[in-house]
């Protein structure tokens, strides 16, 4: 892969434990250090958790350009996680002080040992569908080609409300 190639990409960015806003802003000025434009954020949305977790979460998306690979850019999002004070050794669900999901990687669908793209539950979240109607509302997957709108109607209903856009409170 050609190393001065930029790509869109989307990330997931949720929060549980400790300063939750916080937690999100952080995340965003560390993706802010591999983009090479403007970091696209959209507003915070709180929602409650899904399994075990008594803890709601805030929500974001975010779209930049990136010229890290597919795996280079999984790996920072685990070691931003780590430096937020995520554990390593998952429990699925758990409350978690940061969590950064790759939605999209440009067009590319990849499903391998360590990295699937785009995210395998993300059409099933609406917690990360309308914050990314924000920031990509012409986007479609590029698996299925369902634009995001039409994923948010299919979608299951949860309790989440939007709180004050990134910038702003």
């Amino acid at each position: 892969r050609n190393q001065d190639v930029m790509e869109t990409v989307v990330i997931a960015l949720g929060s549980n434990l400790g300063d939750r806003e916080a937690n999100l802003r952080l995340a965003v000025s560390e993706l802010q250090s591999i983009s090479t434009s403007a970091v696209r954020c959209s507003s915070f949305w709180e929602s409650e958790p899904l399994g075990p977790s008594e803890h709601f979460f805030l929500n974001a998306v975010v779209s930049l350009q990136t010229k890290l690979t597919p795996q280079e850019l999984f790996e920072f999002c685990k070691s931003a996680e780590r430096a937020a004070g995520r554990k390593p050794g998952r429990v699925r669900w758990a409350a978690r002080v940061l969590d950064l999901d790759i939605i999209y990687y440009g067009n590319l669908v990849i499903h391998t040992e360590s990295l699937i793209i785009p995210h395998r539950e993300y059409r099933n979240r609406l917690f990360v569908l309308l914050p990314l109607q924000e920031v990509c509302p012409g986007c479609k997957d590029p698996e299925t080609q369902t634009t995001v709108s039409d994923m948010i109607s299919a979608c299951p209903t949860m309790t989440l409300y939007k709180t004050a856009p990134p910038g702003e409170g």
